[in-house]
């Protein structure tokens, strides 16, 4: 049922935000870190609706953070503390899980969040599979913008070219750039189609 795969869902991408805590809590100067609120399953066999999720009610203005396809800016995630950390979090995990997985849909009241989502590869990740379209993992990769946070937690940036500048910025010989720029020119063609997603920007 639709119930179940949610409570599912939601509750592995709460065992996630735990991880993702534990490692950015200590961080000096990292501070609160988003919380995936509980979602419990109960069964009422009485009810022709037997299944049904319990949560903790979340009082505030309710915000999304990240929206599923990756194509709406939200500005409250771009300038908003919870939004910018809930944007590290996607990329921890999906450094985590070497790119297999990405928790979407992140939205909730400050930082305590409900209602997310999962999307895995279409083989799944370690027996699990999630319930969006893997199409968001690739939207994520292709649009993602570091912040502070990331920089704390020493996450990689997902943009190609800026990994090859970095690595060519302390040549000591001539050819090394021109090699480089030479890699560079392959990524970008494959990329071309998928460019547009982030012209509009």
């Amino acid at each position: 049922s639709v119930v179940i795969q949610e409570c599912y869902v939601q509750n592995t991408a709460r065992e996630y935000a735990k991880l993702y805590a534990a490692e950015a809590e200590p961080l000096e100067g990292f501070g609160e870190v988003p919380e995936i609120i509980q979602i419990f399953l109960i069964h009422r066999p009485a009810n022709n609706i037997p299944y049904a999720t319990v949560e903790e009610e979340l009082v505030g203005e309710f915000v999304k953070y990240s929206v599923k396809d990756g194509k709406e800016v939200n500005f409250l995630r771009r300038d908003s503390e919870a939004g910018q950390k809930c944007c590290t979090f996607q990329h921890w995990v999906y450094e985590k899980t070497n790119g297999n997985l990405l928790v979407t849909d992140l939205q909730g009241v400050g930082m305590k969040l409900t209602d997310v989502g999962i999307a895995t590869l279409a083989k799944g990740y370690k027996g699990f599979k999630g319930n969006c379209s893997f199409s968001f993992i690739e939207q994520f990769r292709a649009l993602h913008q570091c912040n502070e946070y990331c920089e704390m937690l020493g996450l990689k940036s997902l943009r190609t070219t800026h990994q090859k500048q970095r690595k060519a910025t302390p040549t000591k010989s001539k050819n090394l750039p021109n090699s480089s720029t030479v890699k560079k020119m392959v990524p970008k063609k494959a990329r071309e189609p998928r460019d547009f997603i982030s012209s509009d920007h």
